[in-house]
């Protein structure tokens, strides 16, 4: 397993249109499927019926292909809601999410109760600045209803050409009439790290998503924020609305805060699908105070970050209770072009707690008080447990009563397109959560000088 995961790369996040939630890379390892007991082999000799019934009797010509394609998407779906079968077009897509930037509309999207689900819109994208909000209903594109299609199909509407534009058409709750949203598509760029010095000694740092080089990102700008002439005297990591990415790079970041200790462990039915991630010997001590901030939109990959350093007790998490994405997946590369997305595992945090469907805790509990286009104090946040088929916390749990519950979140201060002193002024000014966190870490300063 530790050579299939240094050779592939792996994702903690949700599927998006614009960004992956936990994905365990393109494992390699093509498996042949076996009819492993008589049952098996009986239902499967019953959909070879099925299959040579409909080809030889239905009304209009039909292709075995596309029936059989239909079945295995129908399988993989009612599993879980973090498995799927990519058609080649969705499995390049998916590739591409990880790198680089792409063209499209910027939102991070499910399937729920059968319906496509805005999970957030990306700051700074058309979808964000249109006013798309976290848990509105997809039901057309361009005027096609979507009910009938898979996520991939809607994620293919929805990506286009830069400067074309697509019409969503939306269900909120709370709002009588469905809503249409007329956007042009622009491209969506997968940068994930930014850094602020908020005033002398405190510094800022926002991941957005975890790409490739997001490890070497962060540490390129505590650098900078470390370089300043008065000494750094704490660190505010903002992990809002980070919906994960490439399981690699949370480990990386992590170990930039961690010098022994577990930062993560895996745990599949196979003995394969099982790793414990450990910190390694940082060469630059950082001991200043960390207020690591997360809300419902902090998923997967940034959970694993804030649960590492949290249990290590390296870090105040502030904020509001995150989205609750703990498992795996890996990537099977099909003989086709196509690809296999399926969930092989669940994560741990150090301390043995399982976030799935519960997510992390905060420390200081803040909801956000002045609310960003997208936020909405009376339409509630979702969280993986309100998805269908979710995966249980553990295999020999039942799930509480409250399942279909879900918590009220706020989301983060949003400031795209303006300059450094405006960002800094309004994380300042108007942002609660940071400037609480603020609080805490002058507080800390001063009763570290009164306990000496």
């Amino acid at each position: 397993m530790a050579k299939l995961i240094r050779r592939h790369k792996a994702i903690v996040g949700l599927l998006l249109i614009a960004f992956p939630i936990l994905w365990l890379g393109v494992s390699g390892v093509r498996q042949h499927l076996l009819a492993g007991t008589d049952q098996t082999y009986e239902e499967l000799k019953v959909f070879s019926d099925v299959l040579d019934i409909i080809e030889k009797n239905y009304v209009d010509p039909v292709e075995s292909k596309e029936l059989i394609r239909g079945a295995i998407q129908g399988m993989i779906n009612s599993i879980d809601p973090h498995s799927a079968y990519l058609l080649p077009d969705a499995y390049k897509d998916l590739q591409i999410e990880t790198k680089g930037e792409f063209s499209g509309i910027g939102i991070v999207i499910t399937m729920q109760d059968k319906m496509i689900t805005v999970i957030s819109p990306i700051e700074g994208t058309p979808a964000y600045k249109a006013g798309v909000k976290a848990g509105d209903r997809i039901i057309k594109v361009d005027g096609e209803e979507t009910k009938a299609m898979m996520l991939w199909e809607a994620v293919k509407k929805m990506r286009g050409k830069k400067g074309t534009e697509v019409v969503i058409t939306v269900w909120r709750k709370g709002v009588a009439e469905p809503i249409d949203f007329t956007l042009m598509r622009d491209i969506i760029p997968l940068e994930s790290v930014r850094a602020h010095l908020l005033k002398p000694g405190y510094g800022y740092v926002r991941i957005t998503n975890f790409r490739e080089k997001t490890g070497l990102d962060v540490m390129a700008a505590l650098q900078k924020l470390e370089q300043d002439k008065e000494p750094l005297k704490g660190l505010i990591l903002d992990l809002r609305d980070n919906p994960g990415g490439l399981l690699d790079q949370a480990i990386e970041v992590a170990d930039i805060f961690l010098d022994t200790g577990q930062i993560v462990s895996i745990k599949g039915r196979r003995e394969a699908h099982s790793k414990t991630y450990m910190a390694r010997k940082n060469k630059v001590k950082r001991p200043y105070p960390i207020v690591l901030l997360t809300n419902g939109g902090s998923a997967s990959a940034a959970e694993i970050v804030a649960g590492a350093l949290q249990d290590h007790g390296r870090c105040v998490v502030l904020g509001t209770t995150s989205f609750g994405k703990g498992s795996v997946q890996t990537v099977e590369p099909l003989r086709d072009g196509s690809g296999l997305k399926l969930t092989i595992a669940r994560y741990y945090t150090p301390n043995g707690n399982a976030i799935q469907a519960s997510g992390i805790v905060p420390d200081v509990v803040v909801e956000r008080r002045d609310l960003s286009p997208s936020d909405d104090p009376t339409h509630p946040r979702m969280k993986e447990k309100d998805l269908k088929n979710h995966i249980l916390a553990d295999p020999s749990e039942d799930m509480p009563q409250d399942v279909k519950e879900k918590i009220l979140d706020m989301r983060g201060v949003k400031v795209p397109g303006e300059g450094a002193s405006d960002v800094v002024k309004r994380l300042v000014e108007e942002d609660n959560q940071v400037q609480r966190a603020l609080d805490i870490l002058t507080s800390w300063q001063i009763l570290s000088k009164m306990s000496k």
